[in-house]
């Protein structure tokens, strides 16, 4: 089974599937580090901040090949593939997983994790290791509403489920067991 998880930057994607990977064995496959490897490959750019400032074309093949990528090691087991479902660039939102690509992974669920606005922005401004947008609590609820939209389109194409698990602050384990849910 693969289940594609969704989150804007700063919302605990990674910690709460670390924590579901302790109910179920899984795949971890994360769509931003094969996108990051090619670019890097290609010599594109220097480090992940950068992509989403690439040309759209670029983004669209980089997203092509680490699709192609990612479908070779999901089709044994449970499979999680950790990405975006719409990507903050300076020209506006840009489908996460655009269509060929939502095909050639072919989800059996989708699943958004979510936080309190207010607690993404206070994580993003503790977080130094990354070159973040300076967003304000107001852009984070519209990303999160933008990607609510396009989960409901990616779900919709793959004739998938959608599942929407709240990453509440001191309460990781609870969102952990949500999303292994989706696997039993």
């Amino acid at each position: 089974m693969l289940c594609v998880v969704l989150g804007i930057p700063g919302v605990g994607k990674t910690t709460v599937l670390e924590a579901a990977a302790k109910h179920v064995e899984l795949k971890r496959l994360n769509f931003g580090d094969h996108m990051f490897a090619e670019a890097s490959k290609e010599g594109l750019i220097k480090d992940r901040d950068e992509m989403r400032k690439l040309p759209r074309h670029t983004q669209i093949t980089l997203q092509q090949k680490a699709a192609e990528k990612i479908y070779k090691n999901s089709r044994e087991g449970h499979c999680i593939v950790d990405t975006h479902a719409s990507i903050k660039t300076p020209r506006g939102f840009m489908p996460g997983l655009p269509e060929a690509v939502l095909r050639a992974l072919s989800p059996d669920a989708i699943v958004i994790v979510e936080s309190d606005p207010k607690e993404i922005f206070a994580r993003r401004n503790k977080d130094a290791s990354r070159a973040r947008d300076a967003d304000t609590v107001e852009d984070i609820e519209q990303h999160q509403m933008m990607n609510r939209a396009f989960a409901a389109v990616y779900a919709d194409l793959t004739n998938s489920t959608v599942l929407i698990v709240k990453n509440e602050e001191g309460r990781v384990e609870e969102a952990g067991k949500k999303i292994a849910q989706v696997f039993k």
